[in-house]
């Protein structure tokens, strides 16, 4: 940064420190005045002399602050600054009186005297053997740290990702680093491959050391799975692992060699393909089909007479009558281990849940029902009349320290989750690793029924799992296709369903919920999207324009994108205000009240639900795509607190804050499982493989009572004409035939 400085000083006064994240503020002098700093320096202690590189920031409440970037310490050398240091607390066992006496008796000789000869240390009263060697041990660990953090620093590993590191591998990081600096990669949460490459570059590794090439694989695997695909064909993994490393396809297929002897990545080969899997993609997709097969052999038949009585009684207690394809899907319902009901909106999937559920509890039976996120979860509820949960919820989560990606549940085959039926909505959005997480622990005869639409978008991770289900033609599907005659009034699930089968839908008729609003150049639909929320739409439906409209938008960059546009619309839904705290976080401000949105997995962050301002419940886990509001920005604890859509709170380190982001407008892809009462869609152009049909079938099924497009209508006919799906390499369904083909031969 231009405005970067670089200090020196002694550390006067530790005003304050959080152990958990390193953040402290503190105040340094020198011989030109005294000043206060802050930022994250876990080890930083009075006393010490300090070398600091940061700017100037002007904070409303504490006034000029010095904002810490990256620090260097050293040992104090006066007597005035080792007794200060002594008594700052940094040692257990040695307070303001005995540093005194300490400094006094053995002078510029203290620190050598604690480190190298601590038994010399008893001949201060009141300090015996034993207490000697505590003292000891604690300014070995301090020197430690100090060593670490500025080991790490010379790397230009932050202050708090080093503090990460440390707090992973103690005393024994330096070694660690040196060693095997990609280790960093796949121990700790936030450190990736490219960190770790720029860390080994810089202590002289071989751009072809055998470490770097097996991360380089595992890099290239992962971001295929943040893609979506399970595995990658051969040719493929050795195109972009040879384009990403720089090397040759003969040493791309060595180590693949030696990392499948590691069991990391498993290879599977036939003679259509060669595909190359992470170790935990390829378990957990064998897994599932095993486990999905077993539940089937495992389910109880009942004769039609029974099934028709039980219909009966349901359809009296729930005054619905149901068609004959809803009566069928609840005849499978009862007699299958695992079926799937998948059909659009206005097809009836309510319906049959509430029916099914009506049974099951009339015959006594336990029954679970979840969705994949909050706001899906939220809003089976709203149609069921009973409580559902997250996946996540009911495995429940342990906490596993700084295991990057590593998923660990209470619930499991040991421990399954108590029902005789698990019912799971929204299902298209269930990736491979939590469809296997949830199957390990339903237990033997409980019948599991996915629900979802299969021609929405799939699910953020990896995996195809509704769509390879049904594909593999292995397990029962009643798809439902019927648009019942309530939906029919709705513009947008008519709407919906034209664009499913590939028409164009019918805009801006009379008394409808479903308009086209032209513009022809981005600049004037950003133009129109404000004048829609903050006025148009409002007082033509009477909708809050902060709580009830969403924009929904296919990309990431550009002037329609949700970077661009989530700073326009932050302005003019919460501009900046004196009373409203803010915090800079790279490009974006997040400020107090604004919308956000979690954007990846982390099972280990802990959060916190109230009732009436009473703490009722805690627990871990926040995922991909839970939304909520700022709460609350702290400077001096350096945290933003979020209230989530559910209830529960959660606190954030400045430093975790790329887990969030502002959520004024989202992707479609980030809107599954999501409902919202008004949805705006800007579509102007874009690129083929973001303007599908798919992808705006699920952004219409996303509004609940008015759908907006703003944009062309010639890119409305060419998202509807283009049907091709985004390829994902997945192999659930050739798993589940054959090992269906094996049990049946």
């Amino acid at each position: 940064m231009d405005n970067e400085e670089t200090l020196h000083g002694t550390v006067e006064d530790i005003i304050y420190s959080n152990s958990d994240n390193g953040y402290t503020v503190f105040s340094v002098e020198n011989d030109e005045k005294s000043f206060v700093c802050v930022g994250t320096a876990p080890d930083i202690h009075a006393g010490e002399n300090i070398k600091i590189t940061g700017n100037w920031i002007n904070h409303s409440t504490y006034g000029t602050q010095f904002q810490i970037l990256y620090y260097e310490k050293t040992m104090p050398t006066t007597l005035d600054g080792i007794e200060k240091y002594l008594a700052s607390g940094i040692i257990r066992g040695i307070g303001r009186k005995t540093a005194k006496k300490i400094v006094e008796r053995f002078g510029e000789n203290t620190f050598y005297v604690i480190e190298e000869k601590p038994e010399r240390l008893v001949e201060i009263r009141g300090i015996n053997y034993e207490r000697a060697v505590k003292i000891n041990n604690d300014f070995c660990q301090q020197n430690s740290m100090r060593s670490t953090m500025l080991f790490l620093q010379n790397f230009g590993v932050t202050p708090s990702y080093a503090i990460r590191i440390f707090k992973k591998y103690k005393e024994k990081t330096i070694t660690v680093v040196k060693n095997n600096p990609y280790k960093l990669a796949d121990d700790i949460h936030g450190v990736g491959f490219k960190m770790a490459d720029k860390i080994a570059a810089s202590s002289g590794f071989s751009p072809n050391s055998p470490e770097r090439l097996k991360s380089g694989v595992k890099y290239v695997l992962n971001q295929a799975s943040l893609d979506g695909h399970v595995y990658l064909p051969l040719e493929i993994l050795i195109q972009k692992t040879s384009e990403t490393l720089g090397i040759d396809s003969e040493t791309v297929k060595n180590v693949l060699s030696e990392l499948q002897l590691d069991r990391q990545i498993w290879q599977d080969k036939n003679d259509c393909e060669h595909r190359v899997y992470m170790n935990v993609f390829y378990q957990a997709e064998v897994f599932v089909a095993k486990k999905l097969l077993e539940l089937c052999i495992n389910s109880e038949v009942h004769d039609e007479e029974y099934c028709y009585s039980h219909i009966k009684k349901a359809e009296i207690k729930t005054g619905i009558k149901l068609d004959k394809t809803q009566i069928e899907a609840v005849i499978e319902a009862i007699n299958k281990g695992v079926l799937v009901i998948t059909g659009g909106p206005g097809t009836g999937k309510t319906t049959i849940i509430n029916t099914i559920i009506t049974l099951l509890e009339d015959d006594g039976k336990e029954i679970i029902l979840t969705a994949p996120t909050g706001r899906a979860a939220k809003r089976m509820t709203e149609a069921t009349g009973r409580e559902a949960y997250t996946i996540h919820r009911v495995l429940g989560i342990n906490y596993v320290s700084e295991d990057k990606g590593r998923q660990v549940f209470e619930k499991n085959e040991d421990y399954p989750i108590e029902a005789d039926a698990i019912i799971v909505d929204e299902s298209s959005m269930v990736d491979i690793l939590l469809m296997s997480n949830l199957l390990k622990a339903v237990r033997e005869g409980t019948k599991l029924i996915l629900v979802g639409d299969v021609d929405q978008l799939p699910s953020v991770g990896a995996g195809n799992v509704l769509k390879d289900i049904i594909q593999s033609g292995v397990i029962s599907v009643v798809r439902l296709t019927k648009v019942f005659r309530q939906a029919l009034e709705s513009a947008i699930i008519m709407n919906a369903h034209r664009i499913n089968n590939g028409q164009v839908p019918v805009v801006n008729e009379k008394n409808t919920d479903f308009f086209l609003v032209k513009r022809a150049n981005s600049a004037d639909a950003v133009a129109t999207l404000k004048e829609l929320i903050i006025k148009r739409l409002p007082n033509f439906s009477q909708c809050d324009p902060f709580n009830d409209i969403q924009v929904l938008t296919p990309m990431r960059k550009g002037q329609l994108g949700v970077y661009e546009l989530n700073k326009y619309l932050q302005e003019a839904l919460n501009p900046p205000d004196k009373n409203k705290k803010e915090k800079v976080f790279k490009n974006f401000v997040f400020r107090q009240g604004d919308k956000v949105m979690q954007i990846k997995n982390n099972y280990n962050t802990e959060w916190k639900l109230y009732k009436r301002g009473i703490l009722i419940d805690t627990g871990l886990g926040v995922f991909n795509g839970d939304s909520g509001i700022i709460e609350d920005i702290s400077d001096r604890n350096e945290t933003v607190t979020v209230s989530f859509d559910d209830g529960k709170k959660v606190v954030y380190d400045f430093a975790r804050l790329d887990e969030i982001e502002l959520s004024y407008a989202v992707t479609i892809h980030k809107s599954q499982g999501s409902e919202y009462p008004v949805v705006i869609i800007p579509l102007i152009s874009g690129p083929p493989m973001l303007l599908s049909r798919n992808l705006l079938y699920t952004a219409v099924t996303r509004a609940k009572k008015l759908a907006v497009i703003v944009g062309l209508l010639d890119t409305i006919k060419r998202m509807v004409d283009n049907n091709r799906e985004t390829n994902r390499y997945s192999t659930l369904d050739l798993r589940l035939k054959n090992i269906y083909d094996f049990i049946n031969q």
